[in-house]
């Protein structure tokens, strides 16, 4: 999938202007710079009000109504997951931002009508094992479950799971597979089908191909989260960023 029109104008804008400031700064400044505008990108290729930090009460029906034509991506994901609801399964679905978690929350339950729990960081020890529990053992239960990465990628036993989505990249295989496996711990018997979403002509398409490519660069980066991202110099950079016109 590619980029909606806003998303596309907002992503061009973004390398534009970061790439400038990026060959201006002090050394010492260029590494976090460099990282601050792949996450930014990343969330773009989410939706534009990720990055734009726009945060609607959830009964805003109108701003609901228009969001997933913002995003190619929010498109691509509510045609599986009609499919996933209409079969009856149940899915996990993972994003390492808390903001996209609430955002994306709202629009589900606006969408189908029914709840979406989000397991994040300040979800505290009680309710993360009420959702748990009503995700595993209800039969009238939600069927679709919200995580984020770092909360929900260790430690929980999600086998009622036949599917996985992989909403925005960590760029880190290790941290990516430990989330995964969430759905196929022991006693999984569903065929659990993963879906990782890539927004071709990204910078999401070329470090995902990079990493593939690179199996020795995975092994070294196992543990290191993003960091090892930082070290592009500008020429690199663009190439990395700068969004294909096909």
């Amino acid at each position: 999938m590619g980029l909606a029109p806003e998303q596309r104008k907002l992503y061009n804008k973004t390398v534009e202007e970061s790439l400038d400031a990026i060959a201006r700064a002090p050394l010492g400044q260029k590494h976090g710079q460099v990282l601050a505008l792949l996450t930014r990108l990343k969330q773009i290729c989410n939706h534009p009000a990720l990055a734009l930090k726009q945060d609607p009460d959830p009964a805003d029906a109108g701003f609901f109504r228009e969001f997933a034509a913002r995003s190619a991506k929010v498109q691509r994901l509510e045609e599986i997951l009609e499919e996933v609801i209409e079969a009856g399964d149940r899915a996990l679905l993972f994003t390492q931002f808390a903001e996209w978690g609430h955002l994306l929350k709202a629009h589900l339950e606006q969408k189908w009508l029914q709840e979406v729990p989000f397991l994040y960081g300040n979800t505290s020890k009680a309710e993360r094992q009420a959702m748990v529990d009503r995700f595993q053992e209800d039969p009238r239960g939600p069927q679709l479950f919200l995580l984020s990465l770092k909360a929900g990628g260790v430690g929980l036993n999600l086998t009622r799971a036949s599917h996985v989505f992989h909403i925005d990249r960590w760029w880190n295989p290790a941290v990516e597979n430990q989330a995964t496996d969430r759905a196929y711990r022991i006693g999984q018997q569903n065929r659990v089908l993963v879906h990782k979403f890539i927004t071709s002509g990204s910078v999401e398409e070329r470090i995902d191909r990079m990493i593939k490519e690179k199996s020795k660069l995975a092994e070294d980066i196992v543990g290191s989260g993003e960091d090892w991202l930082g070290g592009f110099d500008v020429n690199q950079l663009k190439d990395l960023v700068t969004l294909s016109e096909d």
